[in-house]
């Protein structure tokens, strides 16, 4: 177990957008340190490293695993690589919290959960939104009935992005394509909220190259259905809507992200705002160090059970639209 008086000392491998954002907002927890970072290129790993004052920049993922100095490792590769990274670090004793989707699929997610109990490391799918304020204030709704029962969700997360097959985004190969870089929002959405559905209709349109344009769906539960949609060649309101008995929750545009909610009863329309500051990744790398310093070695908010549950419904929406990586 770490002592509460030290930082806990961070790396992270793979250094896109999405690990800038997450080295910005680590930046504003006081407990937390960005020591090192690693990148095929050790051009790029010095530049980033100077830019959020990391302490060690590598060329090469394998040092970074290694480094003693590492108590957790924030893993943002393409898709397809989430698995060899998160072993790599897991069998160097790293704590490892990787990026969403956790794996390419369930096989992958269940040798990654096996190889951390066997390792007994702490190991953790980044899916930032289970943390933020907005997100668990719905929950707290939805859990207590504050307006009935859910009868139905519609959440949806579009944008329009031409077409670069040389985009990570857009390579097949690598888990490119809509439903496993946006299309997991609404699935997430349904699943936290509404459980695992009955039956699900899928269908969806691809580009040339196989990887998913746009993927519509239905979820059917016994007393709801969920209408989701994810899309990279259209904008869309990237909201989610649950429509109860006594009225609506609506969280607003971008519902992923720290945004307001909307709640309409009785014809009164009432925003809920949150006054987050920061981007919004302080909050699952804040659950993520307190774990660690409790010596847990498992989420109690983004579980593993959870984390299957949502792959395993990936898996079929895939099947569904007859998309195979």
């Amino acid at each position: 177990m770490l002592l509460h008086s030290k930082k806990i000392k961070w790396g992270i491998i793979g250094l896109g957008n999405i690990a800038q954002k997450f080295a910005k907002d680590l930046a504003t927890i006081s407990d937390a340190e960005l020591y090192a970072v690693a990148s095929r290129n050790q051009e790029k790993s010095d530049k980033f490293a100077k830019d959020f004052n990391a302490t060690i920049a590598y060329d090469s993922y394998e040092s970074l695993a290694k480094d003693k100095n590492v108590d957790a490792v924030y893993i943002a590769t393409p898709h397809s690589f989430h698995k060899d990274h998160s072993i790599l670090c897991l069998l160097n004793n790293k704590a490892v919290l990787c990026e969403k989707p956790f794996a390419m699929n369930f096989n992958e997610v269940q040798q990654m959960i096996t190889v951390a109990k066997e390792q007994n490391v702490l190991l953790m799918e980044a899916l930032w939104t289970y943390f933020l304020p907005h997100y668990q204030y719905v929950l707290e709704l939805i859990k207590n009935k504050a307006l009935g029962e859910v009868l139905s969700l519609e959440a949806d997360f579009g944008f329009h992005r031409p077409f670069d097959n040389e985009n990570r985004l857009f390579k097949k190969e690598v888990g490119g394509g809509s439903l496993l870089d946006i299309g997991i929002y609404p699935i997430f959405a349904a699943l936290s909220t509404l459980g695992i559905p009955e039956n699900i209709e899928a269908k969806a349109t691809f580009f040339d190259n196989g990887a998913d344009a746009s993927c519509d769906m239905i979820f059917h539960y016994q007393k709801a259905k969920a209408y989701l949609k994810s899309s990279i060649q259209e904008q869309t309101a990237t909201e989610a809507i649950f429509t109860c008995e006594q009225g609506m929750i609506k969280i607003n545009t971008e519902f992923h992200i720290p945004t307001s909610v909307t709640i309409i009863k009785n014809g009164k329309e009432e925003i809920v705002d949150f006054g987050v500051k920061t981007i919004g990744y302080n909050y699952e790398a804040e659950h993520f160090n307190k774990l660690l310093r409790e010596g847990k070695k498992e989420s109690n908010i983004m579980t593993f059970d959870f984390s299957k549950k949502l792959i395993q419904t990936l898996d079929t929406v895939r099947k569904k639209i007859g998309l195979e990586y």
